[in-house]
């Protein structure tokens, strides 16, 4: 696997951080090594971000959810995408001042992530490289109730695990991992609507984060997942493809979290941009839509000429909060990628109509 002089791999298992709350290492992974203690964070309890967010899809729906415990609010939120109308609803439960009382798990290997209250219930459980995920969301498009249910397994042997820090705040933290083209299989019911999610066309992914931030900041985050023959064909059978693409925030001097996979194997890439078309407003435009043009074409590069994307939106899912303590405005592109991907060994690996996400968000909180 290639690696850029610029960034550090970490190789040793140890805790996130030391016992004075400085981080232990940071860089870049390809499986969790370092160990996440809550109670080694010397930040306020105010400030820890705590997050599960699970994606299962297929060329006809998405459906995502969302448990998150952000220190002074809890959110918790689903979201399905209907690809074939063009079409999506969101939905979220705000919780005032968990701090902590979620108890989400330390590890992504295992352990169980639920929310409950008498409108919705959500409970991710992993155990033995399973994971089981079930949600209940009443009234979560009108009258119409959401329920949801799928087992993600046939987990890739790598994934893009990431730590880091922030240059002007030594408390701020972020550790994160996102695995990407599980397996998938399950169903939902809304309304009148069923639809099952089917192993060989199904895909599942988690991103997995735990921190302290800053208050007020912009990322850039693409992923996909689905089959790809690396020939610019997408037969099933052939390669499971996915991408991990992002960049935004504090300092990542030492790592990216850029990365794409050829049947469970990282292949590391260094710096990207998606090349996201502008409208030629100010860059410190308040609102992403007012400095974005983001239906456009999308040209996402990387800076050693191994990664030439073009990414055609097919519909962007907003969700936006103005509150007195959270502000969010974030806008998650679906859509295809094509183009070429050069791998560790030198190779071209064409990418042709590859679905994922790609999405600009802002926040305050």
């Amino acid at each position: 696997m290639s690696e850029s002089s610029e960034e550090t791999r970490i190789t040793r298992e140890g805790p996130l951080h030391r016992l004075d709350g400085a981080l232990a290492a940071r860089g870049w992974a390809t499986q969790p090594l370092l160990h996440y203690d809550r109670a080694r964070i010397k930040a306020s309890r105010w400030r820890i971000k705590e997050w599960d967010y699970y994606l299962v899809g297929d060329d006809s729906y998405a459906v995502a959810l969302t448990l998150s415990d952000l220190g002074y609010a809890g959110l918790v939120s689903a979201s399905l995408v209907d690809f074939e109308q063009g079409a999506y609803k969101t939905t979220s439960v705000v919780t005032p001042l968990p701090l902590g009382r979620f108890k989400l798990p330390a590890s992504s290997k295992e352990g169980v992530s639920a929310f409950e209250n008498d409108r919705v219930s959500f409970r991710f459980e992993a155990a033995d490289g399973v994971r089981a995920l079930s949600a209940r969301f009443a009234r979560f498009d009108g009258d119409d109730d959401l329920t949801f249910e799928a087992v993600l397994d046939d987990e890739p042997r790598d994934s893009m695990v990431i730590v880091t820090p922030w240059a002007e705040d030594p408390k701020a933290f972020y550790y994160n991992q996102k695995i990407v083209g599980m397996q998938a299989r399950g169903s939902f019911k809304k309304g009148l609507v069923v639809h099952g999610f089917a192993p060989n066309g199904s895909f599942g992914l988690l991103d997995w984060g735990r921190g302290v931030w800053t208050r007020d900041n912009t990322w850039f985050w693409a992923v996909a997942q689905g089959w790809q023959d690396g020939k610019g064909g997408v037969e099933p059978g052939s390669h499971r493809f996915g991408l991990n693409l992002g960049y935004g925030f504090g300092d990542t001097s030492s790592a990216s979290e850029n990365m794409v996979f050829v049947d469970g194997v990282a292949h590391k890439l260094h710096r990207v941009d998606f090349g996201v078309p502008e409208r030629g407003g100010s860059r410190d435009a308040r609102k992403v839509v007012d400095r974005f043009d983001l239906l456009k074409p999308w040209h996402v590069r990387d800076d050693q000429n191994r990664l030439d994307l073009v990414f055609t939106p097919l519909l962007d899912r907003v969700d936006a909060m103005d509150f007195a303590l959270i502000r969010t405005d974030q806008h998650q592109v679906f859509g295809r990628f094509d183009g070429t991907v050069v791998l560790d060994d030198g190779s071209p690996f064409k990418v042709a109509g590859l679905p994922g996400s790609a999405e600009v968000v802002h926040n305050v909180y």
